[in-house]
């Protein structure tokens, strides 16, 4: 039987990117995605046309009720998961922390946050022998922003990510002796469309001279990383961050 993997906000960039390559790798898809069902449809029609089981499922993951119905959707048509990629989160325009309302800031946690425990405890509910589960792996999509706070552009979305990190620690030795592992990667600049909504869609070309190798990333250069660490070749990391930034 197929493994099977959730990729939340799977329609576009890191995402898409990561679903696509899990599917060639062997894995049955659910692509969760909140409003772009056009690519998120046109995904599934691409992977069907090379045999992979794939499925997508319309669900706001800062809502538990939203969360609750893309697991038992996953449930009902794909069977249960083995693997869990946190990568739903939103990016606001930038701003100095001095001009942020609570409105702003509570809406990156709940997006950014929120949305990743409320999966991660779908995901563990699922997985954990001690359940009935077979085990799995998670991977959550945090930002090598946690290590600069992304002063006067993105502070909020930084800080929510250094929240990812923490969860990535502590569910690790909370599900270890369960046969479940927990990772987090932290991009870099990437090209995706992410910028755009942040106000500044060429911010990967400004910054690439700040980075040692001298250049953005792509989205598959992530989605390798990820995919390695779900795989059984990274069976001895759990509650680890890594890296894939060029060097930042």
């Amino acid at each position: 039987m197929n493994p099977v993997a959730i990729v939340t906000g799977a329609s576009g960039g890191i995402g898409r990117e990561t679903a696509k390559l899990l599917a060639q790798r062997g894995y049955a898809i659910c692509i969760n995605y909140l409003s772009n069902s056009e690519s998120a449809f046109a995904l599934v029609d691409e992977l069907q046309a090379i045999g992979v089981n794939a499925i997508a499922v319309q669900a706001d993951v800062s809502s538990e009720e939203g969360v609750k119905r893309l697991f038992s959707e996953a449930d009902n048509r794909l069977g249960n998961i083995t693997a869990l990629v946190n990568n739903a989160g939103i990016m606001l325009p930038q701003s100095a922390v001095s001009s942020m309302d609570a409105e702003r800031i509570n809406a990156m946690f709940q997006a950014n946050v929120t949305s990743a425990f409320l999966c991660c405890r779908e995901a563990v509910h699922r997985m954990a022998q001690s359940r009935g589960g077979n085990g799995g792996a998670i991977v959550n999509v945090s930002s090598a922003a946690v290590k600069t706070g992304s002063p006067n552009e993105y502070v909020d979305y930084a800080a929510t990510k250094a929240a990812l990190d923490t969860l990535t620690m502590g569910l690790a030795k909370e599900v270890g002796r369960e046969g479940i592992r927990v990772n987090a990667v932290r991009p870099g600049p990437i090209d995706t469309d992410m910028h755009a909504a942040g106000g500044e869609p060429d911010r990967v070309a400004r910054v690439a001279d700040n980075i040692p190798l001298g250049r953005g990333g792509s989205t598959l250069e992530v989605a390798e990383m990820i995919a390695w660490l779900l795989s059984d070749n990274a069976s001895y990391s759990t509650g680890s961050l890594f890296d894939v930034a060029g060097g930042m």
